[in-house]
């Protein structure tokens, strides 16, 4: 019995980075204007293509640098998900691989390689914009998962600047849930949970207000129980 062997499919694969950070108490997104057709000048997150010999992960770090100018160690990146469909690049097949990072205050980016511009966007002007690809789901899907993590994680406490107050915490549940959130009842949940933040026994006295506690980074990496979003506007 004779058998046919079919042609190998032509598939190459890229890897896309989400790079959220929080830049003057808001939540950004790293965006670059695309250098080369297609959708030359239209806003994109930074990524390419899987060069041989390289693995997902080299990839993404090499992306990063050659088109932000920001480097492994400085921003650590986390594989989330593929994205497949069959049209998603008008020149040829193409899977890409999504990565997540989610990190204090970054740099100003410098672009380069096919990137003409590199610059922090707000994630809510971002989400409004016509990004190129399928960027927009990306970019959704990963702003979700960077949510979900603060519920479920202490990776909000490595936004501040230790030493910090509950209040300095708060603001980054905003920035990142986008949402305001109840004073009284955020202190009450983070205080609470152990192994969150431990207090410094110090204060920190504005010129307007009363002293508040500071804290730094407790050693507990997961939150138990998780601090869950409301889903409303608690102002």
């Amino acid at each position: 019995m004779s058998t046919t062997r079919l042609p190998r499919p032509c598939v190459q694969v890229t890897a896309d980075l989400v790079i959220l950070t929080v830049r003057t108490g808001e939540l950004h997104i790293l965006l670059i204007d695309r250098g080369n057709p297609p959708y030359l000048g239209q806003p994109a997150l930074p990524g390419g293509f899987v060069r041989d010999g390289e693995t997902l992960d080299q990839a993404a770090y090499r992306e990063m640098a050659e088109e932000t100018g920001l480097h492994d160690g400085v921003v650590t990146l986390e594989q989330l998900r593929a994205y497949s469909e069959p049209d998603r690049d008008p020149r040829r097949r193409v899977i890409t691989v999504a990565y997540l990072a989610l990190s204090p205050e970054l740099p100003l980016p410098v672009a380069g390689t096919d990137a003409a511009a590199a610059r922090w966007v707000l994630v809510e002007e971002a989400l409004k914009t016509q990004l190129a690809f399928d960027h927009n789901e990306i970019l959704r899907d990963c702003l979700e998962a960077a949510r979900v993590r603060l519920e479920h994680t202490t990776a909000a406490a490595a936004f501040c600047r230790e030493p910090f107050t509950v209040a300095d915490l708060r603001r980054v549940y905003e920035a990142v849930w986008g949402q305001r959130l109840d004073p009284s009842n955020f202190r009450r949940k983070v205080t609470k949970t152990a192994g969150f933040i431990d207090p410094t026994g110090e204060r920190r006295f504005p010129d307007v207000g009363r002293p508040a506690a500071l804290y730094t980074r407790g050693n507990a990496t997961l939150l138990v129980p998780p601090l869950l979003r409301t889903g409303t506007d608690e102002s």
